[in-house]
């Protein structure tokens, strides 16, 4: 195990004050020509500097005592001895699989070895057809998988349909213009 040097948490200014919200905890340098931190007044915390450093001989390693490598292919684990595998992000469930037992059998340590993945619920298969203003699960009570056919209208053998004789244009134009003299002026 690595014992780190500890220092204290350097802090912006005015962060959380309630009037104050939109500063975040993120570092930044004050740069304001009054700003008291800037000007190192004690009150005000400390500010980052070169002497919260790490030793030479520690710095940039991984508590458990070894250096890290950032590794995103099989191929990246050959030359590798006496570090901490750390696995990309974006490294996807099969190619992951594979580093982990390759890293394993070279007997490296990896950092993320668990990573969880969304575990895809199986939905019960719905019918499209709407029965009766609901949609019914494949294989339900009711449910038929032939469609069904619209009924044929049923005709009278009473009354036969009329049948509309049409007129040429020029006619119905003129029986039109007939029919608007005929009726009465609206006073």
């Amino acid at each position: 195990m690595v014992s780190k040097r500890k220092h204290p948490k350097f802090l912006r200014p005015n962060y959380g004050r309630s009037s104050r919200s939109r500063i975040k905890i993120a570092w930044r340098r004050p740069r304001g020509i009054d700003n008291k931190k800037r000007l190192k007044i004690a009150y005000m915390g400390a500010s980052p500097s070169i002497g919260y450093r790490q030793p030479n001989a520690i710095r940039d390693m991984h508590p458990q005592g070894m250096h890290e490598a950032l590794v995103e292919t099989p191929s990246q684990l050959s030359g590798l001895a006496g570090v901490a595998i750390r696995l990309a992000s974006g490294v996807g469930r099969k190619k992951r699989e594979e580093i982990i037992k390759l890293a394993e059998s070279m007997k490296l340590r990896v950092l993320n070895k668990s990573k969880k993945y969304p575990v895809k619920a199986e939905k019960p298969k719905t019918d499209t057809r709407v029965l009766q203003g609901k949609t019914a699960p494949i294989g339900a009570a009711g449910s038929n998988r032939e469609e069904k056919k619209p009924e044929a209208k049923k005709v009278d053998a009473a009354k036969p349909e009329e049948k509309k004789t049409e007129m040429p244009k020029a006619d119905a134009n003129a029986a039109a213009k007939a029919e608007s003299k005929t009726e009465a002026p609206k006073a």
